[in-house]
């Protein structure tokens, strides 16, 4: 039986790797769409080759992979581009992420991915868990990452999903904006539902 699959999701600098973190240490699976948009664009793979012959050799990095940080602060200026960009990456990730799926052996899985909604992932997953802050945290918490301004940070959350799209197509809800205590309570309430959601 396939493992039950739950895609986690939520603003960029929500708060999804500390949460996935959490439910790893219970025993879950967890695929980060990060580490996957890495892997299609590393040296030497058709992605990378996409992307540098759709947007120029200037975003190759001095390794030979994909300089991110100087494409991502193109693209997130210029809507169109994003669009070509997602429109190369996005079917590789599903490919990847469907092997993935088939292959767990835990007994659920949570495939962590800001653009979930946006990506055509829903799909692929059985359930969508959505890490909710307000957006003014989620801004603050952005440009504290990522030391980039208030203009780019601003830019990047509009690139995706509003919190209330979300929040709309969730299954379930972690508030990432209360005391640690509450969040732990909030992963050891669901890692149970999803345990159960197993045997099913």
């Amino acid at each position: 039986m396939d493992a039950l699959i739950v895609g986690l999701t939520g603003g960029i600098a929500s708060g999804k790797s500390l949460i996935a973190g959490g439910f790893e240490r219970r025993g879950a699976a967890v695929l980060d769409a990060d580490q996957v948009a890495r892997e299609v664009v590393a040296p030497g793979t058709p992605g990378l080759a996409a992307v540098l012959a759709a947007f120029g050799e200037r975003y190759r990095a001095d390794g030979g992979g994909l300089d991110r940080r100087r494409l991502r602060q193109a693209v997130f200026g210029d809507a169109a581009a994003r669009r070509r960009l997602e429109s190369i990456l996005h079917p590789l990730i599903r490919d990847r992420v469907a092997v993935w799926r088939h292959s767990v052996r835990a007994r659920y899985a949570l495939y962590s991915a800001a653009l979930l909604l946006e990506s055509g992932m829903r799909g692929q997953v059985d359930r969508v868990l959505v890490i909710d802050v307000p957006e003014e945290l989620q801004l603050g918490r952005l440009i504290a990452r990522d030391a980039i301004d208030e203009p780019l940070a601003r830019a990047m959350i509009a690139a995706q999903a509003t919190r209330w799209q979300r929040l709309a197509a969730a299954d379930d809800v972690i508030h990432n904006h209360a005391p640690a205590e509450t969040t732990e309570t909030q992963i050891e309430r669901l890692h149970q539902l999803y345990l159960r959601g197993a045997r099913r």
